[in-house]
């Protein structure tokens, strides 16, 4: 019975150990950790399936003076994260959320049922392969916001870039363990701005340090918008060749249109296009034209890149249907709560892409190639892709862009492989790699999001696509 009871009494305190050591590990590390983290955890999101990795969410001011606050999400890897790159996704528009495109349809670890009342998991999420940090940007969109009722309309590229840039320092303070991580860049359509632009500040910034805090090793960009003169003129290329509008509208279009042209079109220009998009292209998804259109019925939307042809309705998928979705879960105020969003009670619901900034949108670039140029120089990892069944900005208009970086090629055009089919085509240069991505639109990891998984896991590891 003494023996019973000594070893009773040995167990317990070997329990009481265990625990004493286990409050302060967690008090250790608590007060290691800044307290803003702490309350932007994320302990489950409404609807939610269970899983294994951490998320974050919440606000970081970008411009106390202005009031302007930037969203973010973070879900961590779900496998080793500390191990794991950080990887920064951005949407475009200008003026579409990533959080309703890249977390919610493409690349995020979760989608959103049809009547928005659950989430269910992404088999092919890329936080399998990264962590990954969503930025609604610039302030305006989603659930980032300003005070200053004038930013929504003269935003463009400077200020978005440089409230990017700001949110990357400030965000890096609240989670100190990704500073020097190996930080990544992605991103499509009008984000072929935002993507290398910000890559541009961060080089430059990070000039100043021996070690850089934002280790920045390079960027991937889908289906983006790079030069407006070669991008117009591989629109109307694409639109011709894939017989979507007669060759009576394509003469007239090549005409009448200034591709060079800093302003408007003409009058006759417009006619044309206005001719081809009302009367030739049918009710389709422009965005995606081999897969059927969504027969709701949603409000028009202007899709304003500037200096260029297309004005359409924003951006869908594959189920066409997909950002209605994003629309009810996000306005549901369990989800905000869960999520730390609308904490100061924005005088609008959530959208999936801001009107407001796409038709004020004020500065933009006419060319990302000499940005190009200079990143390859930094030696920057740097890769860029095509669905090429996007009308929007299509294959063919990313490729006449980027030919003329002329760079030296360093394996020629060849078929990439998902499991036995061919993924699409590739051709790396030296500083670039170029990707199309078969059977895909505008949201590549929406309609292909297995050939997309590939091609990012081999943009990670700095490896050429397969082969076989």
């Amino acid at each position: 019975m003494a023996t019973r009871i000594i070893i009773s009494s040995i167990a317990f305190l070997f329990h009481l150990l265990l625990v004493i050591l286990s409050s302060t590990t967690e008090t250790v590390f608590a007060s290691t950790v800044p307290k803003q983290q702490l309350l932007d955890k994320v302990s489950a999101l409404p609807g939610q399936p269970p899983v294994r990795f951490s998320q974050f969410s919440g606000y970081v001011t970008v411009n106390e003076k202005h009031g302007r606050a930037l969203f973010y999400w973070l879900t961590e890897a779900s496998d080793l994260p500390h191990n794991k790159p950080l990887l920064l996704w951005l949407n475009g528009g200008p003026g579409c959320s990533s959080v309703a495109y890249g977390a919610s349809e493409e690349i995020g670890p979760f989608r959103i049922n049809r009547t928005g009342s659950s989430l269910y998991l992404n088999k092919y999420s890329w936080n399998a392969e990264a962590n990954l940090l969503f930025l609604e940007s610039p302030a305006g969109v989603g659930f980032s916001y300003t005070n200053t009722s004038s930013d929504l309309k003269d935003t463009g590229d400077n200020r978005t870039a440089e409230d990017a840039l700001i949110f990357l320092i400030r965000w890096m303070a609240r989670f100190p363990q990704y500073k020097y991580r190996d930080f990544y860049i992605a991103g499509e359509s009008y984000a072929g701005h935002y993507v290398p632009q910000l890559a541009k500040r961060i080089h430059n910034y990070n000039k100043a340090y021996s070690r850089p805090i934002i280790n920045l090793k390079g960027f991937i960009v889908g289906n983006a918008v790079t030069d407006n003169h070669y991008d117009n003129i591989g629109t109307v290329t694409f639109w011709w060749t894939h017989a979507m509008i007669s060759d009576r509208t394509y003469k007239s279009i090549l005409k009448y249109c200034n591709f060079s042209e800093e302003e408007g079109q003409s009058d006759k220009c417009d006619e044309a296009v206005n001719y081809a998009i009302n009367n030739e292209f049918g009710d389709i998804d422009q965005y995606s034209i081999y897969t059927a259109a969504c027969k709701v019925p949603q409000k028009p939307n202007v899709l304003r890149l500037k200096n260029t042809l297309l004005r359409r309705r924003v951006v869908s998928g594959y189920d066409p249907c997909t950002e209605n979705y994003a629309e009810k879960y996000y306005n549901r105020p369990d989800v905000q709560k869960a999520l730390h969003a609308n904490v100061t009670g924005i005088p609008y619901k959530w959208t999936a892409c801001s009107d407001v900034l796409i038709k004020n949108w004020k500065d933009s670039e006419d060319s990302m190639l000499p940005t190009y140029k200079e990143l390859i120089a930094a030696g920057l990892r740097i890769w860029v892709f095509s669905g090429d069944t996007d009308s929007v900005v299509p294959v063919t208009a990313t490729r006449f862009s980027l030919s003329h970086l002329n760079l030296p090629i360093k394996t020629k055009w060849y078929p990439w492989y998902s499991g036995n089919q061919v993924g699409g085509w590739t051709e790396v240069y030296e500083g670039l790699t170029f990707a199309t991505v078969r059977s895909a639109g505008h949201e590549v990891p929406l309609l292909q999001p297995q050939r997309a998984f590939i091609l990012f896991r081999s943009f990670l590891a700095g490896k050429e696509l397969p082969k076989s």
